[in-house]
């Protein structure tokens, strides 16, 4: 099994202690986030990882929100 190096991201995550500050503000909006924003403007509800499981679904919906425009 591979190793993980000590310059890897996972590794400086679950290892090193965080230093500084956290930054002043509103966290930043997740990519999940933006995804559910996205179908509940469409008003699509429920759980969307098993909606993007659907494949076929799923790109209908990618499709119908990138097409999405506000009167």
């Amino acid at each position: 099994m591979a190793r993980m190096g000590e310059g890897r991201g996972a590794h400086r995550v679950l290892v090193v202690k965080p230093e500084g500050k956290r930054p002043l503000g509103r966290p930043r909006i997740r990519w999940e986030d933006n995804i559910k924003m996205d179908l509940r403007e469409v008003g699509v509800g429920g759980d969307w990882v098993e909606l993007a499981r659907d494949r076929d679904r799923w790109w209908e919906l990618v499709n119908t929100v990138m097409n999405f425009r506000v009167p």
